[in-house]
């Protein structure tokens, strides 16, 4: 009973949480958040449904979902990689590790990297880039999950994630807060889940080291040329707030569909909406998926990720699990996203 009641509490402040930042989506300062690969999505089924999946998601890729989803892992460790082509050639890179502990929870552990590739280093002195010089950018996010099924209905969770940006002689890092509930049967409904997360909260990141210096010759006297240093401005993390429902159903003996939706309200962007489903076909130790989803931004005049599609297969060994799936969502201005990922359970 003290377990419900508290999981009640805590539903009921994240919607107030998401009701006041709905009421402020007016003064947002769209445009202005740091840290944006907080966003990036990983893993190829969920992305695939359109992102709709907070209600659901389970196993280690929800750790980027809904942490409260790694409660209800359905093995006793697991591993995953996914790859990802994100815009403007892009690669986003994702792996993690997660173990059940009797009695405990379930502990999982994440690296997320982006690969940018070599860029020709431009500075004041050459603008052009005519020295030939390169660098490359490393932006990683590593995380600490802990979840758990409070109840045969209720699970809950929680990640810890550093958060590290380097550029050219500067670099960046901080810390972020994930939260989530997962609540199954709603209302006593069978097949029917709510799903509530609050993702990204932390202090604002703010950029320093040598490459801000720069050089300062004196107007007047005789003192020699000194350096001084530029002083980067500091900016909030892309916080948000997601809710989301999601009902599963078996329509045959052999086929199962599931359907889902979600809101997000970003802080420093205009509120998104997200539907998508899934048709699974179960052959005994192989089953098969299908998916396709949706996101949404009707406050904006272009949203430049659109639809997604996917598929996915599972494969039943004695003492293991394979899952191999593969998402492709289309976007505006850029070549299309295309994301494959492979799972193992023990």
């Amino acid at each position: 009973m003290k377990q419900r009641l508290f999981i009640s509490g805590l539903l009921l402040c994240i919607l107030m949480l998401a009701a006041l930042g709905t009421l402020e989506a007016q003064s947002k300062r769209i445009g202005t958040a740091t840290a944006t690969e907080l966003l990036i999505p990983i893993g190829a089924r969920d992305l695939a449904r359109g992102g709709s999946s907070i209600a659901d998601s389970r196993g280690i890729e929800a750790v980027h979902w809904n942490p409260a989803g790694l409660g209800r892992m359905e093995h006793a460790a697991e591993g995953m990689f996914s790859s990802m082509t994100y815009i403007a050639d892009i690669g986003v890179n994702f792996g993690g590790v997660a173990a059940s502990f009797s009695g405990f929870g379930v502990v999982g552990f994440t690296v997320k990297s982006l690969d940018f590739g070599d860029i020709p280093l431009t500075t004041e002195s050459d603008p052009e880039g005519t020295s030939g010089r390169l660098y490359s950018p490393a932006f990683v996010t590593i995380g600490l999950s802990y979840a758990r099924s409070l109840t045969d209905a209720i699970s809950a969770g929680g990640t810890v994630k550093i958060v590290s940006e380097q550029i050219d002689r500067a670099s960046a890092s901080g810390f972020a807060l994930d939260f989530g509930v997962q609540y199954n049967k709603l209302a006593g409904i069978n097949g029917l889940h709510l799903g509530v997360a609050v993702k990204n909260i932390g202090p604002q990141l703010q950029f320093d080291g040598p490459g801000l210096l720069r050089n300062a010759r004196s107007s007047d006297g005789d003192r020699p040329e000194q350096k001084f240093k530029s002083e980067a401005g500091s900016f909030e993390l892309p916080s948000v707030v997601e809710i989301g429902l999601a009902y599963d159903a078996t329509l045959t003996d052999n086929l199962v569909g599931t359907v889902s939706g979600s809101f997000t309200n970003n802080n420093l962007y205009t509120d998104e909406y997200r539907v998508g489903g899934e048709l699974g076909f179960d052959l005994g130790s192989v089953k098969l998926f299908g998916r396709a989803g949706l996101g949404m931004a009707p406050q904006v005049d272009t949203n430049i990720f659109g639809a997604s599609f996917g598929a996915g297969i599972f494969y039943a060994a004695p003492g293991i699990n394979l899952t191999v799936d593969y998402a492709y969502r289309n976007v505006d201005f850029f070549d299309a996203n295309s994301v494959i990922s492979v799972k193992i359970g023990f």
